[in-house]
């Protein structure tokens, strides 16, 4: 006999080699039905995965975790495999894993699949389905495996590519065999609810080099209420998709000429951003932070004293070699506040010192990960970095979460509910990703967990999501669509105090190094903004409305009396368009409801001559007739609670 310890601690004894299984059905037989694979002393392992010694043992379900939905989405995944091959003979299969939301397979054919291919492989897939085939693990020696899979040369490749003394595994489901390391369910019949959702263009291995593919997307449900749900949170994504938003409000655009994740910001979308930064700047200045400029090129030894040539090199952009000078563009303004701070002798009495920018830094994303305003190659960097004594740490790190509440919760109007915090920590298994001073990040490390705990803030951790020079505090946002987004951040840095030499003299009269809090409240600009539209919908804020009131007339007749308000309201610093074309009054209201102004004045004959305006509402519709100095004061009063 085994002993297994579950996930709650306890501990039940089976006979050797039983599988996951078994001890699924001996746990209770309502578990077994729904259960999609194991975790054994932290490895996913497949249901059919023996038990030789004693172990810990989470048995995984689709609701209970990711790695349960994975063994559903990959078991999913084989069967539109079938599917294809049945209906595509002559096919060659390439991989296809299960993702964070769904899963998807590559397969070489002819031409791209059609609607109405796509169409016929879903029916496929729940004939497939409906025929309940067991599905078999088997491993075959490497001369074998290749054998087996004569005609599939990405297979093959596949094969190749495993290193001496691994293990060769396949699946089989009726007249389809792949090779793959699992996990996956007993049987195609374990799936319900299937819906193939897009299909595009990919190149193997994603190298541009290789042969295009073609990719087809698809998601599985135990439920086909969940399916249901899951495909009215697609449908609700793309209403509120930044990049069609940022469309029909002609707020950004991207042109090939100008390069892939480089969109142009165009006058409603600048509105924004400029209302955005200096609210953010005037905040900082309130709160004793200095701003500065800094250049968006630098030398590379900058980056070699900083430890970012080492560790974020693949993440730049090439260098530009000028005269006896090798320059590139900046990933972080971090090392150019160092030697700010540096620039002269520094006292205790001065530290706090925060330096602040919004900083143009440039990232090398490759042109498939761009998105929008989401994932861009430059960034405006709402970036700062607070020079502190070490007993002013846990001061300054308050301070910085009180501005994230404030911003966020407060001025926003975000709920609470919608943050979580994690704590970021370095991979102590791959310790070459970050720089090697194990004392510092001890250190480091411990302190961020206690200012975390003294603050009675709840929070999770997490190895490996620290920068490369210290640990950090990631605020996570759930979104509108439940995603989980990270967008303030606040880092504790020893290191680059050490590598710039960075000193300040002490109350002894003798030199001593400061430490540096990186953090960002907005992030980026573009990130947030992104952020913004998606959790608005496009209807932001009357404070950061493009055009905060539009003026309709309707006829010519009201032009003049139109202009008058017009100068009125840009007087009283409110943003305001006149619409003077020639249409019907109907369509104009329509039109600007679609771009969801705040306000709009309709102006008639009886409102010129009582010098008065007819008010919409975006969110009431009518409001009635009033003086426009009534509405101005109505529309003061509102924009000061923004």
């Amino acid at each position: 006999m085994i002993k297994v310890t579950l996930k709650d601690g306890s501990i039940i004894e089976v006979e050797e080699k039983s599988t996951i299984l078994d001890v699924a059905k001996k746990i209770s037989e309502g578990l077994a039905r729904v259960a999609t694979c194991g975790t054994v002393d932290g490895k996913v392992e497949d249901l059919r995965y023996e038990l030789n010694k004693d172990c810990a043992l989470s048995i995984e379900t689709f609701d209970g975790s990711l790695d349960g939905k994975k063994a559903y989405w990959h078991t999913t995944s084989h069967i539109m495999a079938q599917a294809v091959q049945r209906l595509f003979p002559g096919v060659k299969f390439a991989i296809g894993p299960a993702i964070d939301n769904g899963f998807y397979y590559d397969f070489d054919v002819e031409k791209p699949f059609t609607d109405e291919d796509k169409t016929n492989i879903e029916a496929e897939m729940k004939k497939i389905i409906k025929e309940n085939l067991a599905i078999e693990r088997f491993s075959l020696p490497r001369e074998e495996a290749l054998k087996l899979m004569e005609g599939q040369p990405y297979k093959q490749e596949l094969i190749n590519d495993l290193p001496e003394g691994e293990e060769i595994s396949f699946y089989k489901q009726g007249d389809f065999t792949d090779l793959c390391a699992g996990p996956h369910l007993e049987s195609t019949g374990k799936v319900k609810a299937v819906k193939i959702l897009s299909s595009s263009g990919a190149y193997w291995r994603g190298d541009e080099h290789n042969k295009m593919l073609q990719r087809i997307y698809a998601i599985s449900y135990p439920k086909a209420s969940q399916l249901e749900e899951y495909l009215q949170l697609l449908e609700e994504a793309k209403q509120r998709d930044h990049r069609k938003i940022g469309k029909d409000l002609a707020l950004f655009m991207t042109h090939p000429l100008v390069g892939s994740g480089l969109p142009m910001y165009l006058p409603n979308g600048a509105t924004i951003r400029r209302l955005l930064e200096r609210y953010i700047q005037d905040k900082e200045l309130r709160l004793g932070y200095w701003h500065v400029y800094t250049p968006s090129l630098a030398n590379v030894d900058l980056y070699k004293t900083s430890g970012h040539w080492d560790h974020y090199k693949d993440d730049m952009f090439p260098v530009m070699k000028m005269e006896n000078e090798e320059l590139v563009l900046r990933p972080m303004n971090c090392p150019h506040h160092m030697l700010i701070y540096k620039s002269e002798m520094r006292s205790y009495r001065d530290l706090p010192i925060k330096i602040g920018e919004l900083a143009n830094d440039f990232r090398y994303e490759s042109s498939g990960s761009v998105c929008g305003l989401e994932r861009v190659r430059q960034m405006c960097q709402n970036d700062a970095h607070l020079f502190v004594r070490p007993d002013q740490i846990k001061e300054e790190v308050g301070k910085v979460l009180n501005l994230i509440f404030e911003v966020y919760m407060k001025d926003f109007g975000f709920p609470s509910s919608a943050f979580s915090f994690r704590l970021s920590l370095r991979d102590k298994n791959n310790k070459e990703k970050y720089i090697d001073n194990d004392e510092m990040w001890e250190t480091a490390e411990s302190q961020l967990r206690q200012i975390l705990t003294d603050l009675k803030i709840d929070f999770y951790e997490a190895e490996g999501e620290a920068a490369f020079y210290g640990p950090k505090i990631d605020i996570q946002i759930k979104t509108a669509l439940n995603h989980d987004v990270t967008i303030p951040t606040c880092q504790l840095d020893f290191a680059l105090p050490e590598r710039f030499d960075l000193n300040y003299i002490g109350e002894d009269g003798k030199e001593h190094r400061p430490v540096v809090i990186h953090r960002a409240i907005l992030g980026s600009s573009d990130r947030f903004i992104s952020f913004l539209i998606e959790e608005t919908k496009g209807f932001f804020p009357l404070w950061l409305a493009p055009t905060q009131v539009k003026i309709l007339p309707i006829s010519e007749k009201q032009y003049d009396y139109c202009k008058e308000i017009q100068e009125k309201l840009q007087a009283e610093g409110i943003r305001v368009k006149f619409d003077d074309r020639n249409e019907k009054v109907g369509y104009k209201i329509r039109e600007a409801q679609m771009q969801k102004i705040p306000y709009m004045l309709v102006i008639g004959d009886k409102e010129k001559e009582n010098n008065q305006v007819a008010v919409r509402s975006r969110e009431d519709g009518d409001i009635g007739v009033m003086s426009l100095s009534d509405f101005i004061s109505q529309y003061l009063k509102e924009a000061k609670k923004a």
